[in-house]
């Protein structure tokens, strides 16, 4: 008895240790990045020189400007050199040439500035420095809050170890180290005068919960909707930000934040006899499947052609054709949302296919949009669904007793 006792408590404390030093190390991963990268922003330009001239030639790809926009930013850009110079909208319009000539200065650390005028103040070297080091500082920057978000992650899955099985702590765990790797490697650019350190903190998040939220519902907890309001505060900040996906905005305001304090209220009143932790959950009939579908495609286009005909400003995408297509796949991806939390107030095993949809359609939507970061979130989507539909199937047909679905 005393050794099985070992066998079973040795392992379990090695385990638990190296999580303690992984914890650890992100921590200190984390807090010499973010705090080496905000000395290096915050630090004061003492000498700078005048180098040279040299002619820069206007990128017109990253222009969709219109009168809703109170500023304008044009790049321009000779080789590596690049130039942003902001101007109101009526300046943009007035706009002629596709050239201009920059300045070139260098600060005492080698940072190289450039300006559309030799006359330049002290803030303007000092705004100008903190812009090209933030933007050069980038994947340090990721890194550092990638290494944090990780680092909660590692400590969610201790602390709460006997709640998960080994399969959804590596699912969990797999999913956060793949989002840190492809966050260093492809950094986001700056939106809409945010910087894309910012933008990428709010995708990070944004996986973070989001897959925290679906084990959780996979598991039947009802617990998950505590998880699910914190996503949606995360992904209306991101519409804002980046000024795009106003469907899915409008649909999370006014519906997800509802949707979710009532749900965690009737899955509270339908626990399992047997496992507390564990909710009831059951499936549609046919032909209410039919109804749903008919909603979400006079949802789509319905929603779709309304927003498209808003003339909403956002330097987000250069296309407007690209942009319309994202407004109609952000309409139908909001209808399957809907549907999908009908389907998970009613504790219904339908709500995986609408992730599935759904997953598949916000896909599109970061695939076009170069959001490669949140293309971990929805491969993460994919396998949890698959896991969720095979338990909450198993879970059905285990209790007999359980009949379809009466939606009233």
């Amino acid at each position: 008895m005393i050794q099985f006792f070992k066998q079973n408590i040795e392992p379990k404390k090695g385990l638990r240790m190296f999580e303690v030093i992984f914890s650890v190390l992100l921590c200190i991963v984390s807090i010499v990045s973010i705090g080496y990268g905000a000395i290096e922003i915050n630090s004061h330009v003492d000498e700078i020189q005048f180098v040279q001239t040299i002619e820069m030639t206007r990128d017109t790809e990253l222009e969709d400007y219109s009168e809703d926009n109170t500023i304008c930013d044009v790049t321009y850009r000779n080789g590596d050199k690049e130039l942003v110079v902001s101007y109101t909208y009526e300046e943009y319009e007035k706009l002629e040439s596709d050239t201009i000539t920059a300045y070139e200065f260098e600060t005492d650390n080698g940072t190289k500035l450039y300006f559309d005028h030799q006359d330049i103040s002290d803030d303007e070297v000092q705004y100008s420095y903190q812009q090209v080091r933030a933007n050069e500082l980038t994947q340090l920057f990721n890194l550092g809050i990638a290494s944090f978000i990780l680092m909660l992650s590692v400590l969610i899955m201790m602390l709460f170890s006997k709640q998960f099985t080994t399969y959804e702590k590596s699912w969990f765990m797999s999913i956060m180290v793949l989002a840190t790797i492809i966050s260093v490697i492809f950094p986001e650019e700056s939106a809409n005068g945010v910087n894309g350190i910012v933008i990428m903190l709010l995708y990070l998040l944004d996986t973070f919960l989001n897959i925290l939220c679906e084990l959780l519902i996979s598991k039947q907890s009802r617990y998950n909707f505590l998880v699910s309001v914190l996503v949606e505060i995360v992904e209306i900040i991101s519409c804002i930000v980046l000024m795009y996906r106003f469907a899915t905005m409008a649909t999370t305001l006014f519906f997800w934040l509802p949707i979710d304090i009532i749900s965690f209220i009737n899955w509270s009143k339908h626990k399992d006899d047997e496992e507390n932790e564990l909710t009831v959950v059951r499936k549609l009939k046919g032909y209410q499947e039919v109804l749903v579908i008919l909603g979400i495609i006079i949802w789509t286009f319905v929603v779709g052609y309304l927003i498209s005909g808003l003339d909403i400003a956002t330097d987000f995408y250069n296309n407007e054709s690209l942009e319309t297509a994202i407004i109609y796949i952000d309409a139908c991806a909001s209808a399957v949302g809907i549907a999908n939390g009908l389907f998970i107030f009613f504790r219904l095993r339908e709500q995986w296919i609408a992730w599935y949809i759904c997953a598949f359609l916000e896909a599109m939507i970061n695939i076009v949009s170069g959001q490669y970061v949140l293309l971990v979130l929805k491969l993460g989507y994919f396998t949890n669904t698959t896991y969720g539909y095979i338990k909450w199937t198993k879970y059905i047909q285990s209790h007999t007793t359980e009949k379809p679905a009466q939606i009233s």
